[in-house]
C-alpha cells in the first residue's frame, strides 16, 4: 500500500520535534548499531566485492528528493534505432554483505528503513547506506545494472542484468528535472524521461494498471499551531517511478521464466471495495460518471484538492492483501500485482528494504545462466514472513505519525465543526466508525453517543464536531455536529 509521506518542515526546535521522540521512544525503535554490526561494515566498507565489468563510462544520475543520501537507482537513457535502452543501475547490496554475518543478521531484524516526519531509521548503518554503497555523484560504487531495451511505444523488447561498477554523474531532485523537462534545458538522456515515461504510463493504461498519485503532505509551524500542505506529485515523479516499475516487471519475468524467485502479489479487490469507493466518492463531491473506470477515474483527479486528496487517501484500501510470494520449481498460481495488472517484483530499493537484496541476487544469477546461490534458495522461504513484519511495523509507524501530526494539527481547535464523509462503519458497534474530513484531509475516529442515535450513515456527508485533539496520546475524536 503506498505511504502517506509526511515532511516536517520546522527550525528543530518545535514541540512536535520532542514529540516524535517520545514516539520513537514508546515504540523501541532502534536507534544505534551493535558494535560487530559497525565492524563489519568498516572492513566491507574498505574490501568489497567489486564485479568485474567497468561501467563507470556509462553518464548515470540519480533522482531523488533533495534530502536523500542513499541513493539505490541511477539511470542513463538513450535512443536505440525507433525504440529506447534504458541502462537502470541498482546498488549492489550484496557486495558488501556477507550472507549469514552481522550486517544480514541486522538487516533481517530491521527489514526496511522506517520513515519519520522529522527522520529516518536506515535498514543498513549510513556508512553503507549514505555512503559506500550509495549511488552518490562521482563515487565508483558496484551496482547491478539492468539493460532494458524498448520499442518505439515503449514496451519492453528484452532485458538484461550483470554486476558492473558504475560511476552516477548528476545527482538530480523531482523539482529541478521537471523544470529542466518543461523548459527544454534537459540535455537528451534528462529529456527522454519525458519521452519513455508518459509511453510507460500509456503502456500501464493498456493494461489496466494504475499507479496512485499520493499526494505529500508538509506540515508547518503557523501562529503557535501547525498548518497542514498538499504537494501533488509531478508529471516527473510518476515518470522516474514508471522506470522502476518497467524494472520490476522485467525481474518478475525472468524470475518466472527460471522458476524461482520473490514476487510482490496483490489480489483484485472486492466488489465491496469499490462499491464503498463510489459512496465515499458521492459523499465528497467527486464526480465518477457512470461507465468510468477506477483507472480512468484515478488520472482525472487533481491531488492538490482536499476532496481529491482525501479520496486517493481512500483508494490505498484498495490494495490491501499485498504480498511476497516466494517460489522455487515451479511458478506460483496467482502471480500477478493488481495495480500494476502484470507480475511485479520488489528489487529496485535493496538499500532500504530487504526484500530487494534478495530478488537482485536471483535475477543475476538467472541472467548469467548461473545457479541461484544456496543461500538464497535457502533464504527465500523466510523472507515473506520477514516482510510482512517489517510492513507491519512500518505502517504501524506511519499511522503514529499520521495520528500524532493530525493530533498536533488540530490541537486547541476542540468544539470547531467540520464536513466529513462517513468512510468506515464498526461492523458490531454501528455508532461507531471513520469521518474523512474535506479540508484538511483528515481521518479520525467517529463516535455518536447521543440518545437515540441511529447507525451512522456509510459514505454520507455528516457535519462533526471535534471533540478531542491530544498529541499526547495521538488520539483524534469526532462526533456528529
Amino acid at each position: 500500500m503506498p505511504r502517506r509521506h509526511l515532511n516536517l518542515r520546522t527550525a528543530g526546535t518545535a514541540r512536535i520535534d520532542s514529540e516524535l521522540a517520545e514516539l520513537r521512544a514508546r515504540m523501541e525503535i532502534p536507534d544505534r548499531w551493535a558494535p560487530e554490526v559497525l565492524a563489519e561494515v568498516e572492513r566491507a566498507v574498505r574490501a568489497p566485492r567489486l564485479p568485474d565489468e567497468d561501467a563507470t563510462a556509462l553518464p548515470l544520475f540519480t533522482v531523488d528528493p533533495p534530502d536523500s543520501r542513499d541513493l539505490d537507482q541511477a539511470m542513463h537513457l538513450e535512443r536505440r534505432g525507433t525504440g529506447f535502452r534504458v541502462h537502470y543501475a541498482i546498488a549492489d547490496v550484496g557486495a558488501f554483505v556477507r550472507p549469514g554475518g552481522a550486517i544480514d543478521a541486522e538487516a533481517r531484524r530491521r527489514v526496511e528503513t522506517l520513515y519519520f516526519p522529522d527522520l529516518r531509521v536506515p535498514l543498513h548503518p549510513p556508512q553503507l547506506s549514505e555512503g559506500a554503497a550509495s549511488l552518490l555523484p562521482g563515487q565508483d560504487a558496484p551496482a547491478l545494472l539492468w539493460q532494458l531495451d524498448l520499442d518505439a511505444d515503449g514496451a519492453l523488447v528484452c532485458a538484461d542484468l550483470r554486476r558492473a561498477l558504475v560511476r552516477s554523474r548528476r545527482r538530480l531532485d523531482y523539482a529541478g528535472v521537471q523544470q529542466a523537462i518543461d523548459s527544454g534545458t534537459a540535455d537528451e538522456a534528462l529529456a527522454l524521461l519525458g519521452v519513455i515515461g508518459p509511453l510507460r504510463e500509456e503502456r500501464e493504461q493498456d493494461r489496466g494498471g494504475i499507479s496512485l498519485p499520493i499526494p505529500e503532505q508538509e506540515i508547518e509551524p503557523v501562529d503557535g499551531g501547525y498548518a497542514l500542505n498538499y504537494r501533488a506529485p509531478r508529471p516527473a515523479d510518476g515518470w522516474n517511478a514508471q522506470i522502476s516499475l518497467l524494472t520490476g516487471m522485467a525481474a518478475a519475468e525472468m524470475m518466472l521464466d527460471g522458476r524461482v524467485g520473490l514476487l510482490r502479489t496483490l489480489p483484485a479487490a472486492p466488489q465491496s471495495a469499490h462499491d464503498r469507493l463510489h459512496l465515499t466518492a458521492a459523499a465528497l463531491g467527486v464526480d465518477w460518471p457512470a461507465g468510468l473506470l477506477y483507472p480512468q477515474l484515478i488520472r482525472s483527479l487533481n491531488p492538490e484538492l482536499p476532496a481529491h486528496a482525501a479520496f486517493l487517501n481512500e483508494c490505498t484500501g484498495l490494495l490491501r492483501g499485498a504480498a511476497y510470494t516466494a517460489f522455487d520449481g515451479s511458478a506460483p498460481p496467482e502471480p500477478a500485482h493488481a495495480a500494476v495488472a502484470a507480475p511485479y517484483a520488489h528489487c529496485t530499493a535493496p538499500l532500504r528494504r530487504l526484500a530487494d537484496r534478495f530478488a537482485g541476487e536471483v535475477c543475476v544469477a538467472l541472467a548469467a545462466g548461473e545457479a541461484v546461490p544456496d543461500w538464497v534458495r535457502a533464504a527465500l522461504p523466510e523472507i515473506p514472513r520477514l516482510m510482512e513484519t517489517g510492513d507491519r511495523r512500518a505502517h504501524e509507524v506511519e499511522r503514529a505519525c499520521v495520528d500524532l501530526v493530525e493530533a498536533e494539527l488540530l490541537r486547541g481547535r476542540e468544539g470547531e465543526v467540520f464536513d466529513g464523509v462517513v468512510v468506515d462503519v464498526d461492523e458490531r458497534k454501528h455508532l461507531t466508525g471513520t469521518v474523512q474530513l474535506r479540508d484538511p484531509a483528515v481521518r479520525a475516529r467517529l463516535s455518536d453517543d447521543r440518545p437515540g442515535a441511529v447507525a451512522l450513515p456509510l459514505g454520507t456527508p455528516l457535519r462533526v464536531r471535534l471533540t478531542t485533539a491530544d498529541p499526547a496520546t495521538r488520539t483524534l475524536r469526532f462526533a456528529p455536529a
